[in-house]
């Protein structure tokens, strides 16, 4: 090969290379967060909270840069902080952030200045403006719901879970299941209990919602781990609506044990697909008041499935509570755990300390807020199939654009691949 810069031959043609073409960002979509982020101003609202105990004279880089630095590219598919090696030449982040990206290291301090107070500090910041979103709501709907993050280091608080089987951190979610909005992230220690916490923090929520819709329809939707008598009091206190799962007992058997003998003997046996549901009313020794119980026995076609929830809906028969309302907690609660966990990398909690690591709980959150706000915008036009994409599909079709810059003295240009697949949708939804 005589010219240095050719990689093989197809046939008689050189394939050739260099690194001369005008500076080219994977990441064109930052253009699409920033008018996002300028029409909502999420990340200003939480930048206004976090403190800055720096020499105000020696600070290159404010908070609400880091805070958009670290969030963005977490967006746009980086997930740690170290990442920011592989990006400090980008055309475009350099445009969005209005100078150099942060460092590693600047970065990092960000994240380790983090304590009890200014955390506290944040969740009481999430929720007000959560309730913010409620104005002209009839009802909302609270989904609660646990997940595990391994932890392969020595973080503080990580802790073996027995029923996980492993080290751990216990990540908390409080969502509204009707918009899919995080009510409140919460990072607990690994050994905690499902419902380690919850009734004390929902209490904390329940006041902030009360005190600005007195009149708002509250309903608990929650699995057995969930189900406890703090609960149960909480709710005759506040005047909620739930549906709760609760985990089989012996009493619990007894009650159903006649209906699953004929299940298994008309169904089961057969390998024949049933559902049978009974009510009766329960109390456990350390309820406060007997509570209105439902129990699907069903025969799946391959064995026998019993489950039991609680629930004070008077104005549903067993069917509709379970059905109707309890089991879509799977797509408002769990597959949006699922985004926030392993696609906005709320299981990548690698610092050291304990509140450093839930305040990069808050960033995973804050990254799947935005995803939020993309979804509602793509609600808005008319690609339908768009309409359905999870938040790793909207980065992998939408926001990984290749694009250059060109700055003027008054214009600066973002020019975008002409081999995009989705212009048209990418054009309506920044210029909505």
């Amino acid at each position: 090969m005589s010219n240095k810069d050719t990689v093989f031959y197809r046939g008689r043609t050189a394939i050739n290379m260099d690194f001369s073409a005008d500076a080219v960002s994977s990441d064109g979509a930052v253009l699409l967060l920033e008018k996002l982020e300028r029409k909502h101003r999420i990340l200003h609202y939480f930048s206004q909270v976090i403190p800055d105990c720096r020499d105000p004279f020696r600070i290159v880089h404010p908070i609400d840069k880091l805070l958009k630095q670290r969030v963005f590219t977490m967006v746009q598919g980086y997930e740690d902080a170290n990442d920011v090696q592989y990006l400090k030449n980008d055309p475009l982040l350099k445009d969005i952030l209005e100078g150099g990206l942060a460092s590693q290291p600047t970065m990092s301090r960000f994240e380790n200045g983090f304590d009890k107070h200014s955390v506290f500090a944040l969740c009481n910041a999430w929720v007000d403006r959560y309730v913010l979103t409620l104005a002209g709501r009839e009802q909302l709907v609270i989904d609660i719901d646990g997940t595990d993050d391994p932890t392969h280091g020595e973080q503080q608080l990580s802790m073996f879970n027995g029923y996980y089987g492993q080290f751990m951190y216990n990540e908390l979610f409080f969502h509204d299941g009707d918009t899919g909005q995080i009510i409140l992230p919460v990072l607990r220690p690994g050994n905690s209990h499902s419902n380690k916490w919850y009734v004390a923090i929902l209490k904390r929520i329940l006041k902030k919602i009360r005190a600005a819709y007195p009149g708002l329809k509250i309903i608990v939707r929650a699995d057995s781990g969930f189900s406890c008598p703090a609960f149960y009091q909480l709710a005759d206190d506040f005047g909620l609506k739930f549906a709760v799962g609760i985990a089989a007992n012996e009493t619990l058997k007894k009650k159903t044990a006649r209906a699953e003998k004929a299940v298994r003997h008309l169904f089961v046996s057969n390998n024949t697909k049933h559902q049978h549901f009974i009510s009766y009313t329960y109390q456990a020794g350390t309820w406060h008041k007997p509570q209105q119980c439902y129990s699907k026995i069903e025969s799946t076609g391959k064995g026998l499935n019993v489950r039991h929830i609680v629930s004070n809906m008077e104005e549903a028969d067993a069917r509709s509570i379970y059905f109707g309302f309890y089991v879509k907690r799977g797509e408002a609660s769990e597959n949006r755990i699922k985004e926030v966990k392993n696609m906005c990398f709320s299981d990548r909690l690698s610092d050291h300390g304990f509140w450093p690591n839930f305040f990069r709980l808050f960033l995973s959150s804050l990254s799947y807020e935005i995803f939020l706000l993309v979804k509602e915008a793509i609600k808005k036009t008319g690609f339908e199939a768009a309409k359905k994409w999870q938040v790793d599909t909207i980065r992998a079709s939408l926001l990984k654009i290749g694009a250059t810059i060109k700055t003027t003295k008054r214009k600066v240009y973002y020019r975008f691949s002409k081999a995009f697949v989705h212009q048209e949708l990418f054009r309506q939804l920044v210029f909505q």
